[in-house]
């Protein structure tokens, strides 16, 4: 595709239009959703340029993807192209979603293990991976496998950071210190990305935290398997890392209110047990972190779920929310008032 190289297009947190950048739009996951996508970008004041692709606004913005730009969604080639060309003209920035990673995860074969992936083709790996599979052909599908690859799980942009789903110091520091990774990418060949799909490696462990956050597994606390958002088993829940203010267990889990056990009964009370063990994973930084990943639902008692330096971006824009957009213009505080959501929606 025309324009600079990728890799390079993400170190420009500055000079775009040669002015400095003063402000950015945070962008949830889209996961294929094209019309919200296209209704988000013009309802802040994106514009398409006289080329007919590149998305422009005022000197001094960019935008900020937080990845999982795939899966579910209708319009997998459309929400690729808008956001790459973005990316190449230097107007957008991007990290790793979890579903990118499980992509290339998903396409790369397990050299441990003849005739296998490293992200194994089971049913539920297939099903939740469908749109991007049968509405790209194997070569397009090919080609953006190469561009995931050399995207950033994280950003530091000095007064703000941004990640898919977990920022996570220890984690970060690992990646950065690990011989065969360096910093916040994948380096060339295969290593990295084997040893991030193997279970117990350090890389493995410092992937997940960030691309799919903490999780805490509920025996320990005497609590019952639940079925998540697509049906599935699970015995872990997402941690609410962000509340670092959390005293007890049930300030920690991430749990929907209609969730239930496996059998379907509702799911039972959290007891008001000590979290000690669990806040490890709590941010207490003084610089703002934006994320995706977590599902919020746009709604009086979710929508309130964030911060003074801590804000999710994905209201479920896969899932019939909104496609939501955090306005920073330099505040120190995460300010509610920003968050701009398409459809519009009352906050």
């Amino acid at each position: 595709m025309p324009g600079i190289e990728p890799a390079l297009a993400q170190l420009l947190t500055v000079a775009w239009q040669g002015r400095p950048v003063r402000s950015y739009d945070i962008i949830g996951d889209i996961h294929g959703n094209g019309p919200k996508l296209d209704g988000l970008l013009e309802a802040l004041g994106w514009t398409i340029g006289s080329d007919g692709h590149h998305q422009h606004h005022k000197p001094g913005r960019q935008a900020v993807f937080v990845g999982d730009l795939i899966d579910r969604g209708d319009h997998q080639r459309h929400v690729l192209h808008t956001v790459r060309r973005m990316v190449d003209a230097g107007t957008a920035l991007i990290v790793m979603g979890n579903h990118e990673f499980n992509a290339i995860a998903y396409a790369t074969p397990d050299p441990r293990e003849p005739g296998e992936y490293l992200r194994k083709h089971t049913p539920k790996n297939e099903r939740q991976h469908h749109e991007f599979l049968t509405q790209l052909d194997p070569d397009e599908r090919a080609s953006w496998i190469d561009w995931f690859r050399t995207l950033p799980l994280w950003l530091d942009l000095g007064d703000l950071r941004v990640v898919h789903a977990c920022w996570h110091e220890r984690s970060i520091e690992c990646l950065k210190k690990e011989k065969a990774f360096g910093g916040n990418r994948f380096p060339d060949g295969i290593d990295a990305i084997v040893n991030a799909s193997a279970k117990g490696h350090p890389v493995y462990e410092a992937v997940e935290v960030v691309l799919k956050g903490p999780e805490i597994e509920l025996a320990g606390y005497g609590l019952p398997d639940f079925l998540d958002k697509g049906g599935d088993r699970r015995s872990a829940a997402r941690a609410r890392w962000w509340n670092a203010d959390a005293k007890e267990i049930g300030d920690l889990i991430d749990l929907p209110h209609n969730t239930t056990t496996p059998d379907g009964s509702p799911y039972p009370v959290v007891p008001p047990t000590a979290c000690d063990a669990d806040l490890s994973y709590a941010y207490a930084g003084s610089i703002a972190v934006f994320y995706g990943h977590h599902w919020r639902q746009w709604a009086p008692t979710e929508h309130l779920d964030f911060t003074a330096r801590t804000a999710c971006v994905d209201f479920s824009a896969g899932k019939g929310g909104p496609l939501v957009a955090y306005r920073w213009r330099g505040e120190a505080e995460v300010n509610p008032c920003h968050f701009v959501a398409y459809p519009a929606v009352a906050p």
